[in-house]
């Protein structure tokens, strides 16, 4: 009984040993987040409009870029006002039809203050990024 107390205490000293280094871990910037989200990817031509309603989901790179998955494509948008985008924000977009486009506007509500505008970003173009094929052995 007293080695598996002992056992135990040793595991919860060791972890908490273990959590200043953790944090001590730089905090990765928005672009190298981006660059690993893309890994295995190229880049494609921009494109002005992406098929918003096949729209699978948008992920937001702090001061950086939306990122929306459109099936396997990853479609990177780098709107103008990049310094007020973070994910504690709420994006409410309005569409003038099926597409989402480089000239639409996103408005940005504050998650953290009930909904309180917050600013809003101007979209440019997409950038299709798809996964690269490998040349079979």
């Amino acid at each position: 009984m007293k080695k598996i107390a002992i056992a135990a205490a040793l595991a919860v000293g060791t972890g908490m040993l273990a959590m200043p280094a953790a944090e001590a871990r730089p905090k990765q910037t928005g672009e190298e987040r981006l660059a690993k989200m893309l890994e295995g990817r190229e880049a494609g031509k921009p494109v002005s409009c992406i098929p918003y309603t096949r729209t699978q989901d948008a992920t937001v790179i702090d001061k950086t870029a939306i990122v929306y998955r459109v099936g396997s494509t990853l479609y990177v948008n780098r709107p103008d006002n990049v310094d007020r985008l973070t994910r504690d924000d709420i994006m409410v977009t309005k569409l003038y039809g099926s597409q989402l486009c480089n000239n639409d506007t996103i408005q940005l509500r504050d998650r953290t203050a009930l909904g309180m505008w917050n600013g809003f970003l101007g979209l440019n173009e997409f950038v299709p990024y798809k996964k690269v094929k490998t040349a079979a052995r």
